[in-house]
């Protein structure tokens, strides 16, 4: 593959909705230039994009795929996304890269969810639209056009119509070039005249195409208004224009499996589609003039051939066998290989100029987000926005010797999916992995297997309850052993009480000195050893003070593990005597869903004993604040893409704890009994 300069680079994420024939789109586009001799499929699994075992099982794309497109002496860099929502952090990454995305939708289901979410998420980024499957059974372009019209306010604009649909599409008509294309399968379209029947549907949406290209440029627009017609060239110069600016979404179609108006998309792509510029957070001057300026917005880790960083660059130039200066680590990095990835493959290259995108491998500390920049020069590019994870699930190696082959997996796919976290809970004791849904949560458990050798069991999240007293006592712990030789002696009388200030506090009140004070310690570590498990349901004790107040002691008996062991025996007396409590935790929820979903996300909340705290609008949909038991919230992601058809998002985090109604407490308390004895067992 051959070094292009930054104006002969077009950079474009084809994004959408799941089953739209992103990745079919993608194949026809490089099969169009010759780098392949047949075209695959995806449910063939051998289509260039989707090469994961994964992905061929499930077919689906589940990581972004780059697929450099040599067309025309340009380099059409595709970036080919997955359309599933557990999988959106994949685009966000590609998002920060690439110029231009083509919105594929199908002729037949018209705008998905996933569609709205990415069209509503990048609002500045210029767009096409690309109606695919126009091939397929009840393919309809002017209903898809109108529902791209009634759902989003930017400028619609056609720049091709279909010849027939389903069974009989055949070709299309360019409203540029104002010729018709019939693809036969045999080679290139042919070129002919547009059809009679179609010329008052064509001298419409020419119309419109004129005029949005004359919105696009200041002197065109003077022109077109004052009644002149514009020329070819100027209408050109216009749509150009418009693509840069995304002041007009440009609509196209055609059947990807089929291959048909597929090169006419490229053309548009090489001739009027987005140029690189430098990126608005370097500078706005001459890109090849500009330091080095890069970032990683992707990051393969392989056990084979180790980690891979995927980049684009801003600025600058980069080439095979330098130095560059990750500015967010603060670290040089060699660059022994400038590597283009298509697909799984890779191919080195001497250099690459500013607006292309590589990939390099094996450096020391890069990951996703960093920033390439020089040492004398660094600048820090804000960091990529990725959404937080919200399903959680308790994992453990299937084999108990694999704990630390876990450990090191987990680490590296971390390095690759930012949207993973992985955390050991103290209080339960769980390995508790965090990820965007089933399906994500699924693919890293097939991952750590395939990739890593690791069989992993999941298991449900224990949610951390917590145990206190809801009444003061005063109780007597005493231990006392005789075993030949000196015994053990330890004698306390400690008051229990509730204590809203904190988890613990421990007084001593003792006179006369019936506990010596150098025997104050043991008791105080015995407490908060003891309170690491509680009497109902074995959960740490919180929000207690205790006070010692007397006791006695043996002058050879006594010491500090004897009034440890009196401690912890005063404890679970007092305790179980102070009308216990369970308490939950409680989080802070806020979740984010158009206003048709209102009245049913409430009512889900209030099932879920949530409270809802207020809401208030965010653009066209509404932010609603509640507070629910974590208990509630396990699979609320789950819940949440059920109730809106994948149009909500939530974020949570910890609030406070409360105590649990005694109709949950008792089912706790006998799921914990049915635990222990198992592990008895």
């Amino acid at each position: 593959m051959k070094v292009y300069p930054s104006g002969n680079i077009r950079n474009v994420a084809l994004v959408g909705h799941g089953g739209t024939g992103k990745t079919s789109l993608a194949e026809a586009m490089i099969y169009n230039t010759g780098a392949i001799k047949r075209m695959g499929k995806v449910d063939d699994g051998n289509t260039v994009s989707d090469s994961l075992p994964e992905e061929i099982k499930r077919k689906i794309t589940i990581s972004s795929s780059l697929v450099p497109c040599e067309y025309k002496d340009h380099k059409i860099n595709v970036i080919d996304t997955p359309g599933y929502a557990d999988f959106y952090f994949e685009v966000m990454g590609a998002m920060r890269v690439v110029d231009s995305m083509i919105v594929v939708m199908s002729a037949t289901a018209g705008v998905e969810v996933q569609t709205e979410v990415v069209w509503e998420d990048f609002p500045d980024i210029p767009k096409l639209a690309f109606i695919n499957k126009m091939d397929r059974e009840n393919a309809n372009f002017y209903k898809v056009l109108d529902q791209i019209k009634e759902a989003f306010s930017d400028n619609i604009v056609p720049v091709q119509l279909p010849i027939g649909a389903e069974d009989s599409f055949k070709g299309i008509v360019d409203l540029i070039k104002m010729k018709a294309y019939i693809f036969d399968g045999s080679g290139p379209a042919k070129e002919q005249e547009i059809p009679a029947d179609m010329m008052d549907e064509v001298e419409k949406y020419k119309e419109a195409l004129i005029e949005a290209a004359a919105e696009a440029d200041d002197d065109l627009l003077a022109k077109y208004l004052e009644g002149e017609e514009l020329t070819d060239s100027e209408v050109l110069q216009g749509i150009k224009a418009a693509c840069s600016k995304g002041t007009a979404v440009f609509v196209f179609c055609g059947s990807s499996t089929a291959n048909i108006a597929i090169t006419s998309l490229m053309d548009f792509i090489v001739d009027c589609g987005t140029t690189p510029d430098v990126h608005p957070l370097v500078a706005d001057k001459n890109v090849e003039s500009e330091p080095l300026c890069a970032q990683v917005y992707k990051t393969i880790a392989d056990p084979y051939i180790g980690r891979l960083n995927m980049f684009r660059l801003f600025t600058g130039r980069l080439k095979a066998d330098s130095v560059v200066y990750n500015s967010t680590k603060e670290k040089e990095e060699k660059i022994a290989q400038i590597l283009i990835m298509t697909g799984k493959d890779q191919a080195s290259v001497p250099e690459l100029h500013a607006g292309d995108i590589g990939a390099v491998a094996k450096l020391s500390a890069t990951g996703t987000g960093d920033t390439f920049s020089t040492k004398a020069d660094p600048v820090v590019l804000d960091a990529i926005e990725f959404p937080t994870p919200t399903l959680s699930v308790a994992i453990e190696p299937k084999s108990k010797g694999d704990e630390d082959k876990l450990s090191g997996a987990i680490q590296r796919i971390v390095e690759e999916d930012p949207t993973i976290t992985v955390e050991k809970n103290p209080e339960t004791k769980q390995t508790i992995l965090t990820g965007m849904g089933d399906t994500h949560i699924d693919n890293i458990i097939e991952k750590l297997t395939r990739k890593y050798g690791v069989d992993v069991v999941t298991r449900d999240m224990r949610i951390p309850y917590r145990e206190t007293i809801r009444a003061t006592v005063e109780v007597e712990g005493k231990h006392k052993k005789q075993t030949g030789g000196h015994g053990q002696y330890g004698h306390v009388w400690i008051k229990f009480e509730p204590y809203a200030d904190g988890e613990f506090a421990f007084e001593e009140n003792v006179f006369g000195g019936s506990v010596p004070r150098n025997f104050f310690p043991a008791v105080e570590k015995g407490l908060i050893e003891a309170m690491d498990e509680g009497v109902l349901a074995g959960y740490k004790v919180t929000n207690i003070k205790a006070t010692l107040y007397d006791g006695s002691y043996h002058s050879v008996d006594s010491s500090e593990m004897a009034f440890k062991m009196a401690a912890r025996l005063a404890f679970r007396k007092g305790v179980e005597t102070a009308k216990p409590a369970l308490l939950e935790p409680i989080m802070n929820v806020e979740i984010l869903v158009p206003d048709s979903y209102m009245g049913d996300i409430i009512g889900d909340l209030n099932t879920k004993r949530g409270r809802v705290q207020g809401m208030e609008p965010s653009g066209k949909k509404q932010v609603i604040k509640a507070q629910v038991p974590l208990a509630e919230m396990a699979r609320y992601t789950i819940d949440l893409k059920s109730i809106t058809q994948g149009r909500g998002k939530f974020k949570m985090e910890f609030s406070h704890y409360e105590e649990v109604p005694a109709q949950n407490t008792e089912k706790i308390v006998e799921r914990a009994r049915k635990e222990r004895e198992e592990k008895e067992k």
